[in-house]
């Protein structure tokens, strides 16, 4: 019971921790999880004995035989499955070439490349070798999130580690489970018929099964079979039963049902999916949370001393500085990616649970199975993930600063509200090379941005998913423009350090507009004009107009003008080099020059 406790607890101490200094999670977890395992039994311990022992001996211990190995394959599962459901097509679409090439070029030289390595350096056998380099396939979201996030970057850069992260996750579990499939049926034999026929098994049964399992759960949903209050947990049953029902048709099949299920799930029209996906992501950072300290406490003194020689740091800096980089550059060569932008991608590459997790799992198995050099694939994959992740955390912000990656300023726009106003401001902004984001709970209101070519996102401005978003770290501005002046003032007052360091603003309420003279500093646009206002002049002149600025005193009465015409508001003003300064309701002082424009919405100037 003491051991139970302490592992959920240090491990939410440790995503605390994590946190609190932002680094990834994996790094206080697997640290916590050496220290009261094989550090503990060798240097803390009285009695020599591990503070958490993951497997029962006889004396103490959590699992009883194999029981660790189902429950890092049924955790892994649900892992995968979350991972699987925030997989979206219309956002791949947009991704470019350059996924592609690093999820199948980039995953083959690795694959090739530090197999080789790992042959030559270690003296694995080919099969172990390439076991080892399939599982260093991946990085992983739970990995790569964590340091973007605290990282403003340039969105294409971001959006190029993010999704590499994402889509190769499921790509380097399926590379490891084949590969643990030849050595498993054939051993030395080779890549023969038996074992080809076993790798047609687990694709076929893990797609029929992922595919068939997700458009049922999704019929039941939608056609509300199930209470609201069973939603989440006969979701997770359903994963767990496709899961252990594709594993027993073809073994090591599971991995591979439960990613096609989430992705199907993610991707269909799916009644209650950000609810599904909100409980996912916590069962994740707990499952995660207990996963990496009983992992790491699971290793054995002796196996990391296997590690302690100059192979070792060998085989890390191969990896690290020759085989991630040549990956990198031959997936992105003839892109559009600057060669500091490809160095950056080169250096972040940090493996994460699915790493970890397999490898304990086939490691172990493989050692039970009298596999020669099999001791050897938990530790490595371990050497990796600690320590790619150790450099990436504490190297990644100086290395973008160094490379010019790093964003110095934040000039994107977030608009809370994907109203008519907003889509229509949002569009304007867009045209004149913004990079902007609208984000509503109104499911209508974004896809309808988004078929005006926006980027939207359908979301509460309550969710905590919010900040973790890393498309948004270019982010520099704020403009609430929804018709709650509670939202208004809660985007304020939460978002405000976050997303507003250049500005944050909204809409004036009816009764501030009926004050000019004491408008909130953070007042957006007119002194007069609030949502009501703003939406009936949008129905009826749904365009933004320009008017060139002559000098500061025909700004004013411009200002004024439009101030008095209950069809027109000012939004913003364009210098002579195109850059946008927002109007604010408060400030009676901005730089104003010949040639500047005024930017406002309604019925056009008079000529």
């Amino acid at each position: 019971m003491l051991e139970l406790a302490g592992i959920i607890i240090l491990g939410i101490l440790a995503q605390w921790v994590a946190w609190k200094f932002k680094i990834p999670a994996i790094l206080p977890l697997i640290l916590i999880g050496l220290l009261v395992g094989p550090i503990a039994a060798e240097y803390l311990s009285e009695d020599g004995g591990k503070w958490i022992e993951p497997i029962w001996n006889g004396k103490n211990g959590l699992f009883p035989g194999e029981g660790l190995f189902y429950f890092v394959s049924l955790a892994i599962s649900i892992i995968l499955f979350e991972g699987g459901l925030t997989l979206k097509r219309s956002e791949i679409k947009n991704v470019g070439p350059v996924i592609t090439k690093l999820i199948t070029l980039g995953s083959a030289v690795t694959f090739f490349g530090a197999g080789i390595l790992a042959h030559f350096i270690f003296n694995l056998s080919w099969e172990l070798s390439f076991l080892f380099s399939g599982l260093i396939i991946v990085t992983g979201p739970t990995v790569i999130t964590p340091i973007l996030r605290n990282i403003p970057l340039k969105k294409d850069i971001s959006t190029v580690l993010k999704w590499e992260g994402i889509l190769i996750d499921p790509i380097g579990a399926l590379v490891a489970v084949l590969v643990f499939e030849f050595i498993s049926v054939e051993g030395d034999s080779g890549f023969t018929k038996t074992a080809l026929i076993e790798f047609g098994k687990i694709i076929l049964f893990g797609t029929t099964f992922g595919f068939t399992f997700a458009h049922a759960l999704a019929f039941v949903i939608n056609k509300k079979l199930i209470p609201h209050y069973l939603l989440n947990v006969v979701s997770l049953s359903t994963v767990l039963l496709v899961f252990v029902e594709s594993e027993i048709f073809a073994h090591e099949s599971g991995l591979l049902a439960v990613v096609v299920m989430g992705m199907v799930l993610g991707n269909g029209k799916l009644e209650n999916i950000k609810e599904l996906l909100y409980f996912k992501e916590s069962l994740s950072v707990l499952l995660i949370s207990i996963l990496f300290i009983l992992l790491a406490a699971n290793i054995n003194i002796e196996e990391m001393m296997l590690l302690y020689n100059w192979k070792t740091g060998l085989l890390f800096a191969a990896v690290v500085f020759v085989i991630r980089p040549l990956a990198v550059f031959l997936s992105t060569s003839k892109s559009k990616l600057k060669t500091p932008e490809k160095l950056f991608i080169s250096w972040v590459g940090p493996r994460g649970i699915v790493a970890a997790g397999i490898a304990s799992l086939f490691g172990s198995k493989l050692v039970k199975q009298g596999v020669e050099g099999a001791e050897y694939i938990t530790p490595l994959v371990f050497m990796i993930v600690l320590g790619t992740v150790l450099l990436n955390a504490t190297t990644a912000r100086y290395v973008a600063r160094l490379l010019g990656v790093f964003l110095k300023n934040s000039e994107g726009i977030l608009i809370v509200g994907a109203s008519p106003v907003s889509r229509i401001i949002g569009k304007y902004l867009v045209d004149n090379q913004r990079h902007v984001v609208l984000i509503d709970s109104n499911q209508t209101n974004v896809k309808e941005a988004q078929d005006m070519g926006l980027e939207a996102i359908n979301t509460d401005i309550y969710s905590v998913t919010l900040e973790d978003n890393i498309e948004l770290n270019d982010i520099g501005f704020l403009m609430a423009l929804t018709g709650s002046a509670d939202i208004n003032n809660y985007a304020i007052s939460k978002f405000s350090e976050q997303f507003g360091e250049n500005g944050s603003f909204r809409l004036i309420t009816l009764e501030e507009g009926n004050d000019p003279e004491n408008n909130p500093k953070e007042g957006l646009f007119s002194h007069t004009d609030d949502f009501n206002s703003l939406t009936e002049i949008a129905i009826k002149y749904p365009s933004i107009h320009e008017i060139e600025i002559k000098d500061r005193k025909h700004y004013e009465e411009l200002i004024e003008t439009t101030n008095k015409d209950e069809e027109m508001v000012p939004l913003l003003v364009k210098d002579n080099k195109g850059v946008l300064e927002i109007i604010s309701s408060h400030s009676k002082s901005m730089k104003i020059e010949k040639g500047f424009r005024l930017v406002y919405l309604g019925k056009p100037f008079k000529k």
